[in-house]
């Protein structure tokens, strides 16, 4: 009997790590288009003070910003200080997504390793769970819940031979 539940308990982890993990594929794509969507808004920020760079600084937006900054009206250096954020919002977007699109692998290196950590919380915020029946998915998700199983067995395992150890007559 215990031995029929343990194999049900086997099978009901292997279940919820696949579950789990084909997650995985979802959660890399929602952060991904919302990154690209961040990078768009950045770049449609800054849209006008490039234009203004283009026509009177040779397209160089670092010396518009030096313009405003060094301005001696305190709402135009103020202005200077907001274009200077806008523009390096944009800069770590725009090498966030490129570093993001660059193998196949790099949009899970990045999550793992070095997320925008503001967009990450946003995605795990609005996060829509959904199951990606593609491969790369399918595969996580066999991996993970054999992994969960594996570990969830071998914890079990040792603590079954350390109760044995512990209980068993002498």
């Amino acid at each position: 009997m215990i031995r029929r539940l343990m194999d049900y308990f086997r099978l009901v982890l292997f279940i919820c790590g696949v579950l789990i993990g084909i997650q995985v594929p979802a959660f890399v794509e929602q952060y991904g288009q919302r990154l690209e969507a961040h990078q768009l808004e950045a770049k449609l920020s800054l849209a006008e003070f490039q234009r203004d760079a283009d026509r009177f600084f040779a397209g160089d937006i670092s010396k518009l910003i030096r313009h405003y900054q060094q301005n001696n009206d305190p709402v135009f250096s103020a202005g200077g200080e907001s274009i200077e954020s806008i523009y390096q919002r944009y800069t770590s977007l725009t090498e966030a997504l490129g570093r993001f699109n660059q193998h196949s692998y790099s949009p899970y290196q990045q999550i793992a390793l070095a997320p925008q950590k503001d967009i990450q919380a946003e995605v795990w915020q609005a996060y829509s769970h959904v199951i990606l029946l593609k491969p790369e998915a399918i595969a996580i998700g066999l991996l993970l819940g054999l992994l969960i199983s594996i570990l969830c067995e071998s914890v079990l395992s040792i603590l079954y031979l350390g109760c044995r150890r512990v209980f068993a007559p002498r």
